[in-house]
């Protein structure tokens, strides 16, 4: 038993995602905190526990304050971004489960749809840290680092446009039927997806994430606490984080096998703490800033052998339907890309059974953070 079994996501809360959305992130974040705390049925003054990311700076006292919020005996931020979303949920969990604090939210607010925002956009910031070994050599954006990865997987594997292409349509076709998805109006074929420009080859148009603004949140409480509140539990089955040996942040060249990312360790350890085993997941949201990632999570999280992720998308099996639905809500790709946080709201509501992509008798659900930064996931599962 994992020590997070025993806690629950029992509210779930987001605002309208968009491009220049007028509110602040401060605002979008509390907005998403509340509609969370209305959504279980708990009192602003219940909340004794926060984490976030480390990309929201020192945002602890403003939340508190805004949301009227109780006094706060455990708080804790995540770094690496993408790598972050499971993270906070999972470090909330293991606070409640060790009686830290009673009640705990864990969120992101981002407001980064203009290009300026980015921090690969800002001259200045291109050789910070790592970046140093591989932007002055004109990877400059993330999609040219997973760009050069996809290429060496492609060589090694065999693995075609085709199988990155039915990444991007799963996805479009989950948008497709949810209302709240940035792309919920915009059907794509794969004549489309063939034709669109490139960004970063192998990697065109709809290879990539969106770049929207937005917020959501989630209210964690004990399992016990949890069957008294007015929606189905969702229960943190099992939670991990995984940085490997001698990684490199998004790179990872200097390692012996740089295809073998984070999502290897983290699953080495959700999967030893887990009730469940790959084999029982009824549905995955995996991390998806870029559709390769999809590919290479299927194999790091034990769906499948090395190489075989490309073939594994073939005939519609990660669509609703298919042996293994993936991202039902459209996540990064087609919904919003809000840090993977959304790929947290869809795992949860389907186990609640409230997706608009819902999947049958979904009573485990996998949510992954990102692959190819220091990352980490959850297993959810219903009350059994």
């Amino acid at each position: 038993m994992s020590a997070t079994s025993n806690t629950a996501i029992v509210g779930i809360g987001q605002t309208a995602f968009g491009k220049g959305l007028v509110d602040s992130e401060l605002s979008l974040a509390c907005q998403a905190i509340s509609a969370a705390l209305d959504d279980a049925g708990v009192a602003p003054h219940e909340v004794d526990g926060l984490a976030s990311f480390t990309l929201e700076p020192n945002r602890e006292v403003d939340v508190a304050r805004a949301v009227g919020l109780g006094d706060i005996t455990f708080f804790s931020q995540v770094g690496y971004g993408g790598g972050a979303a499971c993270g906070a949920v999972g470090q909330a969990a293991l606070a409640v489960a060790s009686d830290q604090c009673n009640v705990a939210v864990a969120w992101r607010a981002r407001k980064r749809s203009a290009a300026a925002s980015r921090p690969w956009a800002q001259v200045s910031k291109r050789i910070a840290d790592s970046g140093q070994w591989s932007r002055p050599f004109g990877l400059l954006r993330p999609v040219d680092e997973i760009a050069m990865l996809t290429r060496r997987y492609m060589h090694e594997y065999g693995a075609t446009r085709d199988h990155l292409a039915n990444v991007a349509l799963a996805a479009r076709t989950h948008a497709n039927r949810n209302p709240n998805a940035t792309m919920y109006a915009k059907p794509l074929t794969r004549e489309q997806y063939m034709e669109a420009r490139w960004i970063s080859e192998p990697l065109c148009l709809f290879d990539n994430c969106l770049e929207t603004d937005g917020a959501l949140a989630v209210v964690i409480a004990s399992l016990a606490r949890a069957r008294d509140l007015p929606n189905r539990p969702v229960v943190i089955d099992s939670f991990a984080q995984g940085l490997p040996r001698d990684h490199q942040t998004m790179t990872n060249y200097f390692c012996d096998d740089p295809l073998r990312g984070p999502a290897w360790t983290a699953a080495a350890k959700l999967w030893s703490n887990a009730s469940v085993t790959p084999a029982d997941v009824k549905v995955a949201q995996l991390y998806d800033a870029f559709s390769p990632l999809i590919i290479l999570s299927l194999e790091g999280y034990g769906f499948c052998a090395r190489g075989e992720g490309g073939p594994f998308t073939d005939d519609g099996a990660i669509e609703l339907g298919g042996r293994l639905p993936v991202n039902t809500s459209g996540a990064g790709m087609s919904e919003a890309y809000v840090h993977g946080f959304n790929l947290v709201l869809e795992g949860a509501r389907q186990i609640r059974g409230t997706s608009t992509a819902q999947v049958a008798n979904a009573d485990v659900s996998l949510v992954t953070s990102g692959e190819g930064v220091p990352t980490s996931a959850l297993v959810l599962t219903e009350d059994r």
